[in-house]
C-alpha cells in the first residue's frame, strides 16, 4: 500500500470492547441539510419546507436528513478507526435514529469494536464489527448503527 495515509488501526491492533471517543464534533447547518437532501433528490417536506414543518409536524422545523446523519457519523469515525486500513464496508444493520436532529445541533460520536473475525478467504485481512453511536449537545442518543468492514492486517516487515 505505497503512498497511503494510515491513521486508522490495523485489524490486529483492534480489540473487542475497545471504544474510540472521536475528537471531531460537528454542528449541523441548514445548508448541510438542504444541500444533501437536494443532491440525493429527496423531495421530503420534512427536510426542505420550514412552513410545512412548523404547521404540520410535531417538530416545528425541518429535520436533518437521516442519511446525512448516517454518513457523517461514519465519516467522523474514520480518522481513528479505518483511515488507510479499510478495504471495504460490508454492511450496516440496526440503524436507529431515536431522537431528531435540527440545524444548529452539534454531534459527537463514539465507536465500539464489537467483533473481530479472521477472513477465511483473505489471509491479510479480517472482518471488524463496529457499533457507532452519535449524541447531540445534550448527550441524547441521535443515531446508532452496527457496521461490518473488511480491514487490512498490519503489513509484515521485510
Amino acid at each position: 500500500m505505497p503512498n497511503q495515509i494510515v491513521g486508522g488501526k490495523w485489524f490486529d491492533e483492534l480489540e473487542v470492547g475497545q471504544v474510540f471517543k472521536h475528537p471531531i464534533r460537528r454542528t449541523l447547518t441548514e445548508t448541510d441539510n438542504i444541500l444533501f437532501t437536494s443532491m440525493t433528490h429527496n423531495p421530503a417536506q420534512l427536510h426542505l419546507d420550514a412552513d410545512y414543518c412548523e404547521k404540520e409536524t410535531e417538530f416545528g422545523k425541518p429535520l436533518i436528513n437521516s442519511l446525512f446523519t448516517l454518513g457523517l457519523v461514519i465519516g467522523i469515525s474514520v480518522h481513528e478507526t479505518t483511515m488507510g486500513t479499510a478495504v471495504a464496508n460490508l454492511g450496516m444493520d440496526n440503524v436507529k435514529f431515536p431522537n431528531p436532529l435540527f440545524a444548529g445541533d452539534t454531534i459527537h460520536v463514539e465507536t465500539e469494536i464489537t467483533g473481530l473475525r479472521e477472513s477465511k478467504s483473505r489471509p491479510t485481512q479480517g472482518i471488524v464489527s463496529f457499533e457507532h453511536r452519535a449524541y447531540n449537545q445534550n448527550d441524547e442518543l441521535v443515531c446508532s448503527l452496527e457496521r461490518s468492514g473488511l480491514q487490512h492486517k498490519k503489513p509484515k516487515s521485510d
